[in-house]
Parts: C-alpha cells; structure tokens; sequence
C-alpha cells in the first residue's frame, strides 16, 4: 500500500505512473517508504521540493536495464562493423592519437 503522501509522476516513455517519494518522507521513514513503493513497482521516483530528481529501483531490475543497455551497444557496434563503419589500429597508435588529440585541446 503506498503511503498517503506519495505522489504519481508519467513516465514520458511508456506513459505509465512512477510512484514517488518526498526526500522528506524518506528522511523521516527511512527505507520503508521506498520499500512500500517498490513492493509493486519496479521504479520509485525521490522528489525534492515537489519535482522529480531521483529514481531509486531494487537491483534486479536495475541488472536487467544494464544487460539491456549493453545488449544494445553490442548490437549498435555489430552494425557499424557490418558497414564498414570501424578502423583498426594498433594500442599504441591510438593511445598517441589520443594523446595528441589531448595536447591540442589543452587549455
């Protein structure tokens, strides 16, 4: 059941609710008012001064999110590849690059 304080944020992306938590209430409850949001949710929101300013979720889900990006990255690198779009050079050929690419930037 989530607290009576708790307010209700839309997602941009899916258009669902996000429950949310003040940092006030946090503060005074402690872990429990994240866990009565997280006992149904997989996301809460920490607002400070009434906006949004932090997503808190358990670590499954945040394992999940994380294999999801990197899943993604791998897929985006394998597509480059299939188009030519890579070069390839030794390590210390692009650690001079870098470094040089750094000099020339230096302030």
């Amino acid at each position: 059941m989530m607290a009576r304080s708790t307010a209700l944020f839309i997602d941009r992306i899916t258009m669902t609710t996000i429950a949310a938590v003040s940092a006030n209430e946090l503060k005074i409850k402690g872990i429990s008012a994240l866990e009565a949001i997280l006992g149904n949710r997989d996301e809460a929101i920490i607002s400070v001064r009434g906006k949004p300013r932090y997503v808190v979720m358990d670590l499954a889900h945040y394992e999940q999110l994380r294999e999801a990006e990197i899943h993604a990255a791998w897929q985006e690198a394998r597509a480059a590849k299939a188009q030519g779009d890579y070069h390839s050079e030794t390590a210390e050929t692009h650690i001079a690059q870098l470094q040089q690419e750094l000099a020339e930037h230096a302030v």
